[in-house]
């Protein structure tokens, strides 16, 4: 009896695990189109009782870059994240550099996070430009020399593996990511582009398949196990 009720839970702990991967699974096809957006990876564990644990990491390899003609539109090349702002004054990440000019002139991203410390275009602006290393310039008219009217900063993890997702297409530290460190002297910043997510859609449909033929085996054991637990009940009667 012991023995039935203990294929039981582990099978049912073993079902637990492959629906929490699945949602993980369908969360990156489904971002499979959204810029910056980085790719999840649950990771099961066996632990030393036989139950199945779930870890998720984050896959920080730069997505592809694609050209634009917008020129809010920002992407980094290589390693780090976009420090931006809610209205609420939480401090969250990004890889998202599809930008734009606020109501009161404010870089902000697409759902109104401001960007660093706050870099405002002026209203008379003729023309802006992003500098490979975040330095904003701003032209008054055509053939005035540019005025610096704020620097995109760009941090870096000793383990961005750990950020967690947070706030749409966001990323928040943990405490084995680390904390944020200013990138100094580097010029990784492309203005006129943006940065695809980095979601590999046949890899995706792979583990997908894989995943649901394992769940149907952990579901036909567990109907045997449970079948034979309750004709065991039925004997001892």
């Amino acid at each position: 009896m012991y023995n039935l009720q203990a294929v039981v839970r582990k099978s049912i702990n073993n079902t637990s695990i492959q629906f929490e991967k699945l949602g993980y699974i369908a969360n990156n096809m489904a971002n499979y189109n959204t810029i910056g957006y980085k790719t999840n990876r649950f990771e099961q564990i066996l632990r030393e009782d036989g139950y199945l644990d779930g870890a998720i990491r984050t896959n920080a390899l730069q997505g592809s870059i694609r050209i634009s003609s917008n020129p809010y539109d920002i992407a980094i090349e290589g390693e780090g994240y976009i420090p931006v702002v809610s209205p609420e004054g939480e401090v969250q990440y990004t890889r998202d550099g599809s930008l734009k000019r606020g109501a009161n002139g404010y870089l902000l991203t697409v759902d109104d996070w401001m960007v660093g410390d706050g870099i405002k275009i002026p209203a008379n602006s003729y023309k802006f430009e992003i500098r490979p290393n975040g330095d904003v310039m701003n032209y008054d008219k055509a053939g005035s020399l540019p005025e610096k009217i704020g620097t995109i900063p760009i941090v870096q993890f000793d383990s961005p593996e750990s950020l967690e997702q947070g706030h749409n297409n966001k990323m928040v530290i943990t405490q084995e990511s680390g904390d944020p460190k200013i990138v100094k002297n580097e010029e990784n910043i492309r203005q006129y582009a943006t940065e695809v997510s980095n979601t590999n859609i046949y890899d995706e449909l792979n583990d997908l398949m894989r995943l649901n033929t394992s769940m149907i085996a952990s579901m036909n054991l567990m109907k045997v196990a449970d079948d034979m637990y309750y004709k065991a009940i039925n004997l001892n009667q």
